[in-house]
């Protein structure tokens, strides 16, 4: 089977004395076991890199989630150390390569950080905190060493119908782990919403008018492809649609030769 490469997003740890330039095992493996395809980590050097050439080689963009929040000045909004950590060079990468990816229909899945970066880099805003505000449900991972707990599947989301999710789960409502603290506040341009939560916090999100495959969701797919439908669903059609890339690029340049 065709393995298209897939660009997956990376943070800035820092430790062991280092700087390292990583993504946690879980997206990974849901990328080859649950999309088959290959994943190839573009490390965030901001404009040092040429996304360009990137994008001409790939088939597919996923962003993944992690424990830092987009830079709020990015969005308007100003930067307080409770709603950190931060990781401007993650901000610097993912940004331009989001703007890029929809510009030549590279299909697009963004996860938990990533549907925020998506919001933001098409001019949207963020929300931060958003259990303090007034009728909002706590979306936070409940306090447990035990990441299963953690990640336990145990929030209801309505599924638009006739949205592009729609057509990967159907129409109406779903369970999933939904782990976050802020989510998309004023919706990006050409951002439709694909998915709400009962208190209706947007949870997914798409691309209107997209060359390809463009979803972005709140929720975390990867810690259980191996386990939930649901979880599965959204890697397999994100595989298909890189897939579809890939033989269309490998005709093109067939073509040209």
């Amino acid at each position: 089977m065709l393995q298209p490469l897939v660009a997956v997003s990376t943070d800035v740890k820092h430790f062991e004395n280092y700087d390292w330039h990583a993504t946690p095992k879980q997206y990974l493996e849901a990328a080859i076991a649950g999309a088959g395809v290959f994943p190839v980590l573009v490390p965030s050097f901001g404009d040092r890199l040429d996304l360009d050439r990137l994008l001409e080689s790939v088939d597919g963009v996923m962003l993944t989630g992690s424990k830092s929040n987009v830079q709020p000045s990015l969005y308007g909004a100003e930067a307080t150390e409770a709603n950190g950590p931060y990781d401007p060079q993650r901000d610097a990468t993912t940004l331009p390569l989001i703007r890029k990816a929809l510009e030549r229909g590279v299909p697009l899945l963004a996860i938990c950080r990533g549907i925020q970066e998506l919001n933001v880099a098409l001019s949207g805003t963020l929300a931060t905190e958003i259990q303090e505000r007034p009728g909002s449900l706590d979306h936070r991972a409940p306090v447990s060493d035990d990441q299963d707990e953690r990640f336990g599947i145990r929030q209801s989301i309505s599924i638009k119908p006739g949205s592009c999710l729609a057509g990967v789960f159907g129409a109406g409502e779903i369970m999933v782990n939904s782990v976050h603290r802020q989510a998309i506040d004023g919706l990006g341009d050409r951002l439709q919403v694909e998915a709400v939560a009962e208190d209706g916090t947007i949870e997914a999100v798409s691309v209107r008018d997209s060359r390809a495959f463009a979803v972005g969701v709140q929720w975390h797919p990867e810690y259980w492809v191996h386990a939930d439908g649901n979880s599965a669903k959204i890697f397999r059609a994100f595989g298909e649609a890189a897939r579809v890339h890939a033989q269309a690029r490998n005709g093109l340049r067939t073509a040209a030769e």
